[in-house]
């Protein structure tokens, strides 16, 4: 009786072990996509009062765990009965970070013409700016709904074929650990420039070894978010062509024949191609629109 108590004490310390390592690789799987959460997060819990920054962040990461409650147990489902349906999602996800990778580039080189507003309007009441603030936050709940999806369905297809058990622990892992690691992030980002000023005005006439830590943070604060969009842009292609060369068999084949071409330029011409087809497609479908309107 002992040794079979022991015995089981044992295989759970052994599957632990497996979950712990392959939460360790799907983490890296998915860290493509954590670094456009990141940056879009970022973005989204930025121009708001100082004081009303973490209870706005505090908002959206309280609706990003509702959102992870609500795909899991779909994914885990589908993952279960219709195993294909993951990678079916997973490749249509990748045409979709494609088209967005794609779709951020061309924007960089032709941006659209931004209308000028000549009216000076005038500032908005408490109602108002809470009414904005609640709107931004919607916003960004279904922004990260969007890519709780994709983080979800990236980590499901790195155990594809495993017990249910197995996915249900490293796929919970890895999404528990995206919300708190990205909004923790986050957090720090956007009080960056506020810790700066603190420093400032902690120092005399603003001079010294603090305040000019604090004017780094200041400043850093624009260049670290633009930097994340970048970053996240180019992990978008990378993670869309990783998508597409390891699950649709032909590429997959095709592609080991090139063994001298480096795996990330492969990802990276094949996202870039994809993205820039969807792109196309998508104009194509706009202006064919609006000429049936016309």
């Amino acid at each position: 009786m002992a040794s079979g108590f022991f015995a089981l004490f044992d295989d759970i310390a052994a599957l632990m072990d497996d979950v712990v390592v392959m939460s360790k690789i799907t983490t890296k799987k998915t860290a493509g996509i954590l670094g456009d959460d990141l940056a879009v997060n970022a973005e989204k819990a930025t121009g708001f009062v100082s004081s009303r920054e973490l209870p706005v962040l505090w908002a959206i990461t309280k609706g990003s765990f509702l959102n992870k409650l609500i795909i899991l147990p779909i994914a885990f489902l589908l993952s279960y009965f219709l195993p294909w349906v993951v990678t079916l999602i997973l490749v249509l996800g990748g045409v979709y970070l494609a088209y967005e990778g794609v779709e951020k580039i061309v924007e960089y080189f032709f941006p659209h013409e931004l209308e000028v507003k000549s009216v000076i309007e005038a500032p908005l009441s408490e109602e108002a700016l809470l009414l904005k603030e609640k709107t931004k936050v919607k916003s960004a709940i279904f922004t990260d709904f969007i890519l709780s999806i994709e983080i979800v369905i990236i980590a499901l297809g790195t155990v594809v074929g495993k017990p249910l058990l197995f996915q249900v622990l490293v796929v919970s892992i890895v999404a528990i650990i995206a919300t708190i690691g990205v909004y923790g992030i986050v957090a720090l980002i956007v009080r960056m420039d506020d810790m700066g000023y603190r420093l400032i005005k902690s120092s005399k006439d603003g001079k010294g070894f603090l305040a000019s830590i604090g004017h780094v943070l200041v400043k850093a604060l624009p260049i670290i978010i633009k930097s994340l969009s970048v970053i996240g842009t180019i992990a978008l292609i990378l993670v869309a062509g990783g998508i597409f060369t390891h699950n649709i068999e032909f590429l997959h084949h095709y592609l080991e024949t090139l063994e001298s071409i480096p795996a990330f330029v492969k990802d990276a011409v094949i996202g870039l191609g994809v993205g820039l087809v969807v792109l196309l497609l998508v104009k194509l479908f706009g202006a064919i629109l609006k000429a049936f309107k016309k």
